[in-house]
């Protein structure tokens, strides 16, 4: 990758159509096609009908569609998988009939709205159900010493078809007509919601994912399932555009405003109108005025005779590294003014009124060099706010209250009006305010109806093992993850691309050896593609389906698999050459193709980044930013991982939105790495302060945070998880309800009551008429009572 400047990538909820259709497949998988090919022209045929695909008529089609349908329900197994691989073929465009790149993904397109109206989706699924419970495949594979790619073709070829469907269904074309939108809408509502007797397809997959890490199904392709899987929930649950638009919806029913601003737009936003210096650059810049300018003492001498804004009484005790900084860039500037024989600008106009020193007189003189992000306050922070300053000028505190300011000069009143303005509260203080409300008056406090949603429905089914699912998830990216090292108990997840045959030739292991990187980087791409979704979509839907999940994550040790992630080279794993495009599907069966030698695949593709390894790393930091934020004890785990170091390395890459990630990371625990680290780190701490979000009383550069407290962490996790724990109990438990006894409904109805069988103590038995003539013979019952109204 070079170094001439920003990357030109833009990040998305994936990759272009083309890239991810052809990640679906291994370059050892290239053999194969051919096989697709010749079972569809067998078939044909068979049936009689015309060899050319695009020769037949629209009825002529649905015939065929027909008929292969017909032979998927054959018992013989061979005749089954013969008809599935011609339907592949046709999922693949035809691709034997195309003479240019051109024309497959528009006939694929045309194939698979056709095969979804006869079915042959519902019918893949249940194959895969079906095929996903073959205990001889499953026996083969673990007798195998070693298993690879032929143990997974019935498999490969199923997902290879379910993989399209939803990948072409969750690409709009600008062709498509106002039906194919409606059929594009009723697929994916289909997703999101099962057929009656039938599991959600990602539910399906978390169990194959599962199975394939314990180590009862080895011969899964983890690829496929795992690529399908990020796929069905982008589809189903939605993307970044879907979760904006759910975020403005429930803000809105929350009667909650907008929210101010979007990072994936800002940072679009700011690179389209003016690319900004990235955190590198400025840590550069910086480093290169240090090594060129004079000493400070002649420097500030010179500027109090020569400044033209009157910066010469900012010198002295009360000057912060800031300043001297601005000070010194514009005394550069005007040498070079006056080598370059031009007027220097006009001097702009000191404040009238006086303003604090520091950063925000630089703010005042400087209205055009401003931040890209609206500052945010929380509500406890204008609650500490108040209560440290009646606590100074008054002498007590007023608990819940957040108006009185009796006693406080005016400048405080000036600085809490300043801070309401920017006070921004979230979906998720709203969420945990109720549920605080529904656990102190249980019985007065009532759930209102959950709306059963995407999100929601996908939540319920998931819950019961969501901790396995995450834990399977972390297993297969610790095995993914470039700096792992190959362990004979570790999974084994290249099963799925190593030929039955090794290679014999120089040019197939260099061949092989790039698809195995290949392969490990889609998994890694898929892994933190699931993750982040998941995170971001129960976040929305509930605060604590979010905490839920977070917390598993961190249970199944996360946050040290992430550092573990980026403690590698990481601008070599950014500018990765492993793709072969000549030999990408289709390119590799369409046209004249061209020799491969050892010297094409050494030179790689011409291209400066690898879009999915930057994609992976930006989801991976969004993904540990989400489980830190606010959670102190967590970040301590990052101090305690020393992850600062290695989040410094990755502000190498140039691009905005991955540096404002790492910038976030490290901004969250510098109150905790003390003094020093934050003096011999001035650069970064610049570079924080001008990319990230502030805080408006945040004290995160200089580690006085009453927060910062370390005997509080333990308690507040375990807080936070009583507080999910009551929330799963009574909404996700068997009937809906706590196992507090206390709140355990009452059977009243005696013929229930009489019907339920008692089992009665061998003592019991024994004495059963002295208790008879005891409790019913000699009881005086006045059964007139049973006449008084008052008990009708």
């Amino acid at each position: 990758m070079t170094d001439s400047g920003d990357l030109e990538y833009i990040y998305d909820d994936a990759d272009s159509h083309t890239s991810e259709i052809a990640e679906l497949y291994s370059y050892t998988e290239e053999s194969e096609f051919l096989q697709n090919k010749k079972a569809f022209e067998d078939l044909m045929e068979e049936y009689g009908s015309p060899e050319k695909w695009n020769e037949m008529t629209e009825d002529q089609k649905h015939v065929v569609v027909l008929k292969l349908l017909d032979a998927i329900e054959v018992s013989q197994r061979a005749s089954r998988m013969l008809a599935v691989r011609a339907i592949l073929y046709l999922v693949q465009g035809v691709f034997g009939e195309c003479l240019t790149l051109d024309e497959q993904p528009r006939l694929a397109r045309e194939n698979i709205f056709l095969l979804y109206e006869a079915g042959v989706f519902h019918t893949f699924v249940q194959l895969l159900n079906m095929e996903a419970e073959n205990s001889s495949a499953a026996t083969s594979a673990l007798r195998k010493p070693a298993v690879s790619l032929g143990d997974s073709t019935d498999l490969r070829v199923i997902l290879s078809v379910l993989y399209t469907f939803v990948e072409v269904m969750r690409v709009s074309a600008d062709s498509d007509s106002d039906e194919m939108k409606k059929i594009q809408e009723n697929f994916k509502n289909e997703l999101s919601q099962p057929l009656i007797g039938d599991e959600l397809l990602a539910v399906t997959l978390f169990q194959m994912v599962t199975r394939f890490c314990s180590g009862s199904a080895p011969h899964f392709p983890i690829k496929k399932i795992l690529l399908l899987l990020w796929k069905t929930i982008l589809l189903s649950l939605g993307g970044t555009e879907e979760l904006r638009k759910l975020k403005t919806k429930y803000r809105e029913e929350a009667g909650l405003s907008p929210v101010p601003d979007d990072t994936i737009e800002v940072t679009r936003t700011m690179r389209a109108a003016s690319p900004p210096a990235s955190a590198a650059d400025l840590i550069e810049a910086q480093q290169q005025r240090r090594n060129n300018r004079p000493f400070k003492r002649s420097l500030a001498k010179q500027s109090s005779m020569e400044d033209p804004l009157g910066f010469q009484d900012m010198e002295g005790e009360n000057g912060t590294d800031e300043e001297l900084r601005d000070i010194e860039e514009r005394q550069i500037a005007l040498d070079e003014t006056r080598l370059t024989n031009e007027d220097p600008r006009p001097p702009s106009p000191r404040p009238s009124t006086p303003v604090p020193s520091g950063v925000q007189c630089h703010a005042l003189l400087l209205p055009n060099k401003g931040l890209p992000w609206v500052p945010k306050v929380r509500q406890k922070d204008i609650e500490n706010f108040l209560d440290h300053t009646r606590m100074k000028f008054v002498g007590y505190q007023l608990h819940n209250d957040r108006s009185s300011l009796a006693g406080l000069p005016q400048p405080i009143h000036e600085g809490l009006k300043v801070l309401k303005q920017h006070m921004y509260t979230s979906l998720a203080e709203i969420q945990i305010k109720k549920e605080e409300d529904i656990a102190k008056h249980p019985l007065s406090q009532k759930e209102c109806n959950v709306t059963q949603n995407a999100v929601e429905l996908f939540y319920q089914v998931m819950f019961p093992n969501l901790p396995q699912y995450m834990i399977a998830l972390l297993k297969i990216l610790l095995a993914a993850a470039p700096t792992s090292k190959a362990k004979t108990e570790s999974i084994n997840i290249i099963s799925d691309v190593l030929p039955e045959e090794m290679p014999m030739t120089v040019l197939q292991s260099m061949k092989l050896g790039i698809d195995v990187n290949r392969h490990k980087e889609i998994i890694v791409k898929a892994i933190s593609g699931i993750l982040l979704l998941l995170l971001k979509h129960f976040k929305i839907n509930h605060v604590y389906q979010f905490e839920y999940m977070s917390q598993q994550l961190m249970f199944a040790n996360c946050i040290p698999l992430v550092l573990k992630f980026f403690n590698q080279n990481i601008m070599s794993y950014v500018g990765a050459k492993n793709t072969i495009s000549v030999i990408d599907f289709p390119a590799c069966v369409i046209g004249e193709q061209p020799e491969l030698t050892a010297e094409t695949l050494e030179i790689g593709e011409q291209q400066p980044y690898c879009w999915r390894n930057i994609f992976s790393c930006i989801n991976l930091l969004r993904v540990l930013n989400k489980l830190t934020k606010w959670k102190h004890s967590r970040i301590m785990m990052l101090v305690v991982f020393k992850s600062a170091p290695i989040l410094k390395r990755a502000l190498k890459v140039k691009h905005a939105m991955m540096q404002l990630y790492v910038l976030k990371l490290l901004k969250m625990q510098t109150k905790y790495l003390g003094r020093q680290w934050r003096k011999s780190n001035m650069k970064t701490m610049s570079a924080i302060y001008q990319k990230v979000r502030h805080r408006l009383n945040d004290d995160w550069a200089y580690g006085n945070d009453l927060d910062a407290r370390p005997w509080d962490f333990q308690a507040e996790e375990f807080s936070l998880q009583a507080n999910i724990t009551r929330f799963q109990d009574r909404r996700y438990n068997r009937c809906g309800l706590s196992h507090d006894a206390d709140f355990q409904p009452v059977d009243n109805n005696f013929l229930s009551v009489l019907g339920k069988e008692m089992e009665l103590t061998e003592e019991f038995k024994q004495h059963y008429e002295s208790w008879l003539f005891r409790e019913v013979f000699q009881a005086d019952v006045d059964w007139n009572q049973l006449l008084n109204p008052k008990y009708l």
